[in-house]
């Protein structure tokens, strides 16, 4: 059965914008729709409101693992010039 032209116009007020609404997959690929899904546990998860609040906690473990790993990068460089010169000089 086809449908009128005029029967596919769309009734919806102009401030109705669904341009910014996201599209939901059905079956099964739905999982991996938006990117990488993580599954928290519930002790974990409680102490989060959001996805927002999760990713940022991440991001600060991130910055401070990679922080400490310069650091002991410079401490073992350190500990190596100390070590050469002490050599030099006995």
């Amino acid at each position: 059965m086809k449908r009128d032209k005029s029967e596919m116009e769309d009734d919806l007020r102009a401030e109705y914008d669904f341009k910014s609404l996201r599209v939901r997959k059905l079956g099964s690929g739905r999982k991996s729709f938006g990117g990488t899904t993580v599954r928290l546990e519930p002790d974990v998860a409680e102490m989060f409101p959001s996805a927002d609040a999760v990713n940022e906690a991440l991001r600060f473990l991130i910055r401070v693992m990679r922080d400490n790993q310069r650091s002991l990068q410079r401490h073992r460089l350190t500990i190596q010039m100390q070590q050469t010169v002490n050599s030099y000089w006995c």
